[in-house]
């Protein structure tokens, strides 16, 4: 069984190197929405695949660092991102283009991380993110799924060359939750949200 959680936030960009004029060249933002498509073969004790209140913790927060930020990739001029950094307390540094299709690939990344990494503590068996789709505009959207996201003709997403701001750090529920991330360390869900 698949179920979806839909998130949203209000990023700015530049996509380099793209046929676009206007996008290739110019900061520009849009207003994103996010699909998180979760899947299980079984349900838990609430006869969920995964309660919905669960996504509201850092799943909310690592979608919510691209709120209200700019998001930088990491091979652009130096002069730029130095900029950018310099006069925006809320940004995202990816290891890749910020183009819709990499956003859908990195939130897939962070997310199957979380997911592969907490102890479910309410029958959950086997939930896993089944894919992510990312809406640019009304009209254009990106889709990644499981092979999408770990192929890495399409670009490496390595997660530890992702640089959140110090500003987008302090605002999560643990300022550290990356950091306990990207160390493997477990995460415990709650017993009730």
């Amino acid at each position: 069984m698949i179920i979806r959680k839909l998130f949203r936030f209000e990023n700015a960009h530049i996509v380099r190197n793209c046929t676009s004029r206007r996008c290739s060249r110019s900061l520009h933002g849009h207003s994103y929405k996010v699909e998180l498509f979760f899947e299980a073969d079984r349900l838990d004790r609430g006869q969920m695949v995964y309660d919905f209140g669960l996504t509201k913790g850092m799943i909310k927060d690592f979608i919510d660092s691209f709120d209200h930020a700019v998001t930088l990739w990491s091979g652009d001029d130096p002069a730029y991102l130095k900029d950018m950094k310099r006069w925006s307390e809320r940004w995202v540094q990816l290891p890749v283009n910020p183009s819709a299709e990499q956003f859908a690939r990195t939130i897939f990344l962070l997310i199957d991380r979380v997911l592969e990494q907490t102890e479910f503590v309410n029958g959950e068996t086997g939930v896993r993110l089944h894919a992510v789709t990312v809406h640019e505009t009304e009209t254009g959207f990106a889709r990644a799924d499981r092979q999408d996201a770990y192929d890495s003709t399409m670009g490496p997403v390595s997660l530890d060359k992702i640089v959140f701001s110090e500003r987008v750090k302090e605002e999560w529920g643990d300022p550290a939750m990356f950091e306990k991330l990207l160390r493997g360390e477990r995460f415990v869900n709650p017993q009730s949200v």
